[in-house]
């Protein structure tokens, strides 16, 4: 069976941002995403993603190595590449006096050819709003026509920089939807979310970058399967934390980790791990105080890969 045509490709890239001293956003990603892939890149506030992101849309230029979008090269074949892609910005400020339809209608004559504006409105269920202006869309609604906006030109690829930070439930659920219509036409999806739920979800495979390389990629069931097991025991006591090689030896633990001043298990069987734990602790003298149990997460694997949350952040370049 042949594999898919590749999306995007990218070998050993490189962004460093001057300064004393420079500062190296990015260093050595290799990516290669088939067409028809959602594929997401995960990491805290600092890591290289937007960075990343940024050059492969062609905002910014790489300092070495190279890209490839849909077989072309960015400074070779530039206005070809942005026919093709659409892009939508960590941030969209439009003008608050425009409607919605000029707005689209204004990114629509941005195309040599792609969705009419009702299609592109339609896609992301702002018909209702075909004639409000921007100033008074609430943040959803202002999501979805900043990704209208990406979608009019009928892109082959739809890069999404934290499309859903700060909405409530319903709208990224919404947004979700399209997303998912998307990729099920057959286009390719890039994302950057700090949502775990959200890129097990949607995203075939993920690649987990930290201080601008990527540390993990696969998809989000490989990846929580390198915890060992898909439980987690988050067992809190009184008084000081017990040994973790103590309780890496308890039966069915796969792995240890300190989170948030607390420690988890990683366990294969719970039953066995949970009385297991529970004669642990009273052969120590000890006393629970909360005793927790979860599937475990791509934010499981963050933590244990470096002993930070995917929302922790330094105030490096992203």
């Amino acid at each position: 069976m042949n594999a898919p045509p590749v999306a995007i490709r990218c070998r050993q890239l490189t962004k460093t941002y001057p300064g004393k001293p420079p500062v190296e956003a990015v260093r050595g990603i290799d990516l290669e995403i088939p067409v028809g892939e959602c594929f997401g890149l995960l990491g805290p506030n600092g890591a290289g993603k937007t960075s990343t992101m940024e050059i492969l849309e062609g905002l910014s230029t790489a300092t070495s190595g190279d890209v490839e979008i849909l077989g072309r090269r960015w400074g070779e074949a530039d206005r070809a590449i942005r026919e093709r892609i659409g892009v939508s910005l960590q941030e969209t400020n439009l003008t608050d006096k425009l409607t919605v339809g000029e707005i689209v209608r204004l990114f629509r004559s941005f195309f040599s050819q792609g969705l009419t504006v009702e299609q592109a409105i339609s896609q992301v269920a702002l018909q209702e709003k075909e004639h409000a202006r921007f100033g008074k869309l609430s943040g959803g609604q202002k999501q979805r026509l900043a990704i209208a906006c990406a979608l009019v030109g009928d892109p082959e690829i739809l890069f999404l920089d934290e499309p859903t930070t700060g909405l409530d439930p319903q709208s990224r659920r919404q947004l979700w939807e399209v997303i998912s219509g998307f990729k099920s036409a057959g286009r390719t999806v890039v994302l950057t979310t700090h949502y775990m739920d959200e890129a097990e979800r949607l995203c075939d495979r993920v690649a987990i970058v930290d201080q601008g390389k990527v540390i993990a990629l696969g998809s989000p069931r490989q990846l929580i399967s390198q915890l060992g097991s898909e439980h987690v025991l988050e067992p809190t006591w009184q008084g000081p934390l017990p040994p973790e090689a103590e309780l890496a030896q308890l039966p069915s633990v796969t792995k240890v980790w300190h989170e948030d001043g607390r420690l988890a298990l990683s366990v294969a069987e719970p039953h066995r791990a949970l009385p297991a734990l529970l004669d642990y602790t009273r052969q120590t003298q000890r006393e629970l105080s909360s005793l927790t149990t979860r599937h475990a997460t791509l934010e499981d694997v963050f933590v244990t890969l470096t002993g930070r949350h995917l929302r922790d952040g330094g105030q490096s370049a992203s």
